[in-house]
C-alpha cells in the first residue's frame, strides 16, 4: 500500500476514534498535532483528563495488536510532544496517555471496525 494510502487509513481510523471517545463524553481539541518530536493522533478532554491518544490501526492482529507498536522510544517522542502541547495551551486537567487500536479487516469499508481502547497506557 502507498504512503498517501496508508495516510488516509490512518486519518480515518483517528475519525473512528474520535467519534467513539465524542459518545463517550469527551471532546476532541485536537487531531495531528504535530512539532519536530512527533505527532499526537488526537487530544481530547473530558472534566478530568486531558488525554494524549495514540491510534493504531490494523487490518489483522496476525502479527501483532497494535499496542505493541508503541514502543519506549515512541512513548518518549509522545510524552515530548505532549510536553510541548502543555506549554503551548496550559490546563489544569490531569494529563493521560492512552492507546486506542482499531481493527479495520476491510479498511475504510470496514462497517463495525473493533476498537479496543487501553485508558492510562503508559
Amino acid at each position: 500500500m502507498s504512503g498517501g494510502n496508508w495516510k488516509v487509513l490512518g486519518r480515518w481510523g483517528e475519525a473512528v476514534v474520535a467519534e467513539d471517545m465524542r459518545r463517550r463524553g469527551f471532546q476532541i481539541v485536537a487531531s495531528g498535532y504535530r512539532t519536530r518530536y512527533g505527532e499526537l493522533d488526537l487530544i481530547a478532554q473530558n472534566k478530568e483528563y486531558l488525554v494524549f491518544v495514540e491510534v493504531k490501526l490494523r487490518s489483522s492482529e496476525a502479527f501483532a495488536p497494535g499496542r505493541m507498536a508503541v514502543t519506549g522510544k515512541k512513548q518518549q517522542a509522545l510524552r515530548t510532544t505532549a510536553l510541548y502541547y502543555l506549554a503551548e495551551h496550559p490546563t489544569a486537567l490531569q494529563p493521560r496517555f492512552d492507546v486506542a487500536e482499531v481493527l479495520a479487516p476491510q479498511g475504510v469499508k470496514t462497517q463495525r471496525p473493533q476498537i479496543t481502547y487501553i485508558e492510562d497506557a503508559f
